[in-house]
C-alpha cells in the first residue's frame, strides 16, 4: 500500500513530568534523530487533534480531557531535503502547531518500532541540545523558561 503524501502542516508535542524533564524519542529511521512527538494533520483533523492523536500512535499514551496545552504557536521551518518526498512536490516548508503534556515520569511508553526505536528522559537542557530539530529545540527552552517563572 502506497502511503497518502502528507500536508505540510503538523503537531509537535513536548510531553515533560511537570519537573523540568522531558521525554525524548529516536527515529526508526536516522539513528541519533531524536525528537519529540510530533505528526502531520491528516485530512479531516484540527492540529489539536493530531496532537492527541500522534501521542497515543508515537507512545501509547492517551492524554485525557485538558491534559494537552495547545500553545496557541506556531512556526514554519524547511522540510530536510531527504523528506521532501513525502510531500506534494514543490513542498519545501512545513507549519508546526506546538503542544505540550505532562505525564508520569513511571507512564508505560509503548513505541512503534517502524517509526521509533527507543525513548529517554532527559532534563531540559540536555533534551534542548539532543534533539535534531531546531523548531523542536526552540520549543523545549520556551517550555524550560515557563516552568521557571512558575516557581
Amino acid at each position: 500500500m502506497v502511503k497518502p503524501l502528507k500536508r505540510p502542516v503538523s503537531a509537535l508535542v513536548v510531553l515533560h513530568d511537570g519537573c523540568g524533564n522531558i521525554l525524548l524519542i529516536q527515529r526508526a529511521d536516522r539513528q541519533n534523530f531524536w525528537q519529540s512527538v510530533t505528526g502531520s494533520v491528516e485530512d479531516g483533523e484540527i492540529p489539536f487533534e493530531t496532537a492527541v492523536r500522534e501521542v497515543w500512535e508515537e507512545t501509547g499514551i492517551r492524554l485525557s480531557d485538558g491534559q494537552l496545552d495547545d500553545w496557541q504557536h506556531s512556526s514554519v521551518y524547511e522540510i530536510y531535503p531527504h523528506w521532501r518526498y513525502r510531500y506534494p512536490p514543490g513542498v519545501t516548508h512545513n507549519i508546526e502547531h506546538v503542544f505540550s503534556a505532562i505525564i508520569p515520569r513511571n507512564s508505560t511508553i509503548r513505541l512503534q518500532p517502524e517509526e521509533h526505536s527507543a525513548y529517554q528522559w532527559l532534563p531540559i537542557a540536555d533534551a534542548a541540545e539532543k534533539v535534531f530539530s531546531p523548531s523542536n529545540r526552540e520549543a523545549i527552552l520556551r517550555l524550560g523558561k515557563h516552568l521557571n517563572q512558575k516557581d
